[in-house]
């Protein structure tokens, strides 16, 4: 399971599989998911503060959810932008699919880095010297990442570890929190991408449906109403499903449809 040169011990695998398993509770909404990430993610890693970004490349613009409410002023917020595509990391990530959890440190000397605008006017502000970003969504307009902060210490090699292994994962479960109703800049919704990656499995059409469906969200009782079947039947669709696509869970069948899409 790891891919560095750190080798991480069988606690520390178990402790990533928990926290995986305690965001995938929340996959299928947006906001819940980001919530969920940034609360449980420093439980993994420390985090003096820890968000949820969104960089648009279009408008230069970077959303956040925070884990603290209010540690990042509407000013500073500003301040980022002003230099939104001078950050290191955001250069880094920016259009490349093959982005891979990094420090800033992996990038530029300390000192080099404290000698930017970028820092005095914004990481300085907030008391931040050490960000280890993790991204899980890169596409031509936008870079998801989690991003961890630190004041004084820096972020170990077996930290990044820690995080590059969970990090395709969280990916996915991105994908699959985006809502049905997103706006239209935002990246495909779950079950668009789950429909779109049925056509391309063995599944019947009454599968294909099913599949959709619970992409979305639903229930199997829902699903039956939906498609006007019994829960009982939506379940023996499901556990076929399983079988065909060599998983275990509703939530594993989804991500095993959204990685033969993507």
């Amino acid at each position: 399971m790891s891919s560095g040169s750190v080798r991480l011990t069988s606690a520390e695998l178990r402790g990533v599989l928990d926290i995986l398993l305690a965001i995938a509770e929340s996959a299928f909404g947006s906001n819940e998911f980001a919530r969920r990430g940034v609360d449980c993610l420093p439980r993994l890693v420390s985090s003096e503060l820890t968000t949820l970004s969104v960089c648009n490349f279009e408008t230069g613009h970077r959303s956040v959810v925070s884990d603290q409410a209010g540690a990042i002023s509407q000013r500073e917020l500003e301040a980022f932008d002003q230099y939104f595509f001078e950050h290191p990391l955001g250069r880094e990530h920016a259009r490349n699919p093959c982005a891979i959890t990094k420090r800033i440190g992996d990038l530029l000397p300390e000192s080099e880095f404290k000698r930017t605008p970028l820092y005095n006017d914004y990481y300085r502000r907030i008391r931040i010297d050490h960000v280890m970003a993790v991204p899980i969504h890169v596409d031509r307009r936008f870079l998801v990442s989690f991003v961890f902060n630190r004041g004084k210490r820096d972020f170990s090699e077996r930290d990044r570890e820690c995080l590059e292994v969970i990090r395709p994962h969280l990916g996915n479960f991105y994908r699959l929190s985006v809502a049905a109703n997103r706006p239209c800049d935002a990246p495909a919704s779950p079950e668009t991408s789950a429909r779109s990656a049925a056509l391309t499995l063995p599944l019947t059409p009454r599968e294909h449906d099913v599949l959709h469906w619970l992409a979305a969200g639903k229930t199997d009782r829902d699903i039956g109403a939906i498609l006007d079947i019994s829960p009982r039947t939506v379940h023996k669709h499901l556990q076929r499903l399983y079988e065909k696509l060599g998983v275990e869970s509703r939530t594993a069948a989804v991500v095993r449809a959204l990685a033969v899409r993507h």
